[in-house]
């Protein structure tokens, strides 16, 4: 069930990135994971969308943050376990860098980059409040790969054990509890003005709408269509596979025709590629 605006929390997707929109929030809880280690944010970008190219799967990514430097931050929430944590880190990876080395550049250019997913569950099963991984040689320990990646996930399963008290806060946090913590009270702040504000408020109520509505119409569409196909086909493979061709292009469809009634409304390009996965360019072009 979708919950209201009024009952949104850190844990929730909309609220999570409209918290870290706000630079100092979001430096500072990266220097509480990375202890310290983060130069200031220059930029960040809410719901930054990799469409996709030559058929390959798209990625919209939560918070997409860029230091001084250079270096990418691409911060998720994670409230649901999809059981593919694992592999939509090695994807995400792939998909960042791809859009940022251009065409001919050479592969030192490839910034370092930081992928945290922040989690109300133990993906691993293990017990850590806190999981970091780096490219490790197997036959010596010791020796660790220069390729500029690191991979982190942090689980509010287990915010007791959690030793740094910054970070235990904010996992209890995540878990529903309120503390009196500086960080966390200034969060509370954050998130109060956001559900004071009329127009943040009209936004989620339009994402929600939209997403609800594309499920549903691309759902029915897709069904028809595939049952279509797969029953002119004949056989019980064929209509699988139309079936999924048809959802898929049914889904499709119902999103760009979405996308043109909003921009007929005058809704801003930014916020409708956010609500439908597609990028500014695919919105203008509609």
């Amino acid at each position: 069930m979708n919950k209201s605006f009024d009952d949104l929390s850190i844990v929730d997707d909309y609220m999570f990135y409209r918290v870290m929109e706000d630079t100092d929030i979001c430096r500072k809880l990266l220097n509480i994971v990375l202890r310290d280690k983060v130069e200031p944010i220059t930029e960040i970008e809410l719901q930054k969308t990799i469409a996709d190219g030559g058929g390959a799967k798209g990625v919209r990514f939560d918070v997409w943050a860029k230091s001084k430097s250079g270096t990418i931050y691409d911060v998720e929430m994670q409230a649901i376990n999809k059981k593919d944590l694992a592999k939509r880190i090695r994807y995400y990876q792939s998909a960042i860098d791809i859009s940022v080395l251009e065409r001919n550049q050479p592969y030192e250019n490839l910034p370092e980059l930081f992928i945290l997913f922040f989690c109300t569950f133990d993906y691993l099963n293990k017990g850590l409040p806190v999981y970091t991984f780096h490219t490790i040689c197997n036959e010596d320990k010791t020796i660790r790969l220069a390729d500029g990646i690191t991979k982190i996930m942090v689980n509010s399963k287990d915010a007791e054990k959690e030793v740094n008290p910054e970070l235990k806060a904010f996992l209890h946090y995540m878990n529903g509890k309120v503390s009196s913590d500086p960080f966390i009270q200034k969060i509370e702040q954050r998130i109060k003005g956001i559900k004071e504000n009329e127009t943040l408020r009209r936004e989620f109520m339009l994402i929600n709408n939209f997403e609800r509505d594309a499920r549903n119409d691309g759902w029915i569409a897709g069904m028809q269509q595939g049952l279509q196909q797969g029953m002119q086909q004949g056989m019980q493979q064929g209509m699988q596979q139309g079936m999924q061709q048809g959802m898929q292009q049914g889904m499709q469809q119902g999103i760009l025709q979405t996308a043109a009634t909003f921009k007929k409304m005058g809704i801003p390009i930014t916020t409708i590629a956010q609500g439908t996965g597609l990028s500014v360019e695919e919105v203008e072009k509609i």
